[in-house]
């Protein structure tokens, strides 16, 4: 018999190195604090060393208790990719997909019909991340991330380009049939719609516009994209977007783009599944499905 930890211990030892603290760990698993605590400390006697250290009124993990949390994460995440590849066969099967909230929005969400379509015995369940490094937090099945595919950018996971990513000028028919944007030049005196997770969009466009004279232009500034989006349908100004995620806005006449020829690349979407998983499982086949969709452009 192998001499492994206390499996319970461990899983929670992995959630409180991941959150950062144990309240975060207790919320996440269901448990009270004083269970965390207890947990840590049967895994802290086990292994005879300090996991976390007090700093202030919080719990740290040690920078060698970070590195065993990532390498138990992705021991968890082997088990459950073996126990999905040994499951009931013809069982329906629950797929968790982990994404950007935009992407899951304006891209994933409205092309769902076409993967229950093709494979009528997985049921998928979306949920989102809006962060600004979107971090992998673990507790899914394929984890959408802006990102490159080369190797060593996701440790423990193989990463599959889903998407590119251009940006562009994007506003309301309304307001552009008010107020139309037909050269670069016609941009002056309107306001700037700019998003916090989105960084440096505006900067990059009107650089590539040839108006850097307007990169020091104030902006209103959202916390999200999805609410920029909205700012700018509602007519209150002017945004940078990123096609195609808003080809169907487009496509439905919600948004236009009046000076599409002007376009930013931007790093794209990567689909990200624990390594080790053959292409036979739902998780493999739907992240072949993700990348057929994002060649495809439909």
């Amino acid at each position: 018999m192998r001499r492994l930890p206390p499996l319970n211990a461990l899983r929670v030892f992995e959630v409180a190195a991941r959150t950062g603290t144990y309240a975060r760990a207790a919320s996440e698993l269901g448990l009270t604090h004083g269970a965390v605590s207890r947990q840590i400390a049967l895994l802290e006697n086990w292994l005879g060393q300090r996991l976390f250290s007090r700093s202030g009124r919080r719990m740290v993990a040690t920078p060698m208790a970070r590195i065993f949390a990532a390498e138990v994460g992705g021991a968890f995440e082997r088990i459950a990719a073996a126990a999905e590849a040994c499951g009931r066969p013809g069982a329906r099967r629950i797929l968790r997909v982990n994404a950007p909230v935009s992407f899951a929005m304006r891209w994933l969400i409205p092309r769902l019909a076409l993967f229950y379509s093709a494979y009528p015995s997985v049921e998928v369940v979306v949920t989102t991340v809006s962060t600004v490094h979107e971090e992998l937090r673990g507790g899914f099945d394929v984890a959408i991330r802006r990102g490159v595919a080369g190797a060593g950018a996701w440790p423990h996971h193989r990463a599959t380009p889903v998407l590119d990513d251009v940006d562009t000028l994007i506003m309301s028919p309304t307001l552009f049939a008010r107020r139309p944007i037909l050269h670069p030049a016609d941009l002056e005196g309107h306001a700037f719609l700019a998003s916090e997770t989105r960084p440096g969009d505006w900067t990059d466009w009107l650089q590539a516009a040839g108006l850097p004279h307007l990169v020091g232009r104030s902006r209103t500034v959202f916390d999200h994209f999805f609410m920029t989006r909205q700012a700018v349908l509602d007519g209150l100004g002017v945004g940078i977007g990123p096609l195609p995620m808003l080809d169907i806005d487009i496509a439905t006449g919600r948004l236009v783009t009046p000076l599409p020829q002007i376009r930013v690349a931007r790093t794209g979407y990567v689909a990200l599944i624990p390594t080790g998983i053959d292409g036979d499982t739902p998780s493999a086949r739907f992240v072949a499905w993700l990348a057929a969709e994002g060649t495809t452009g439909r």
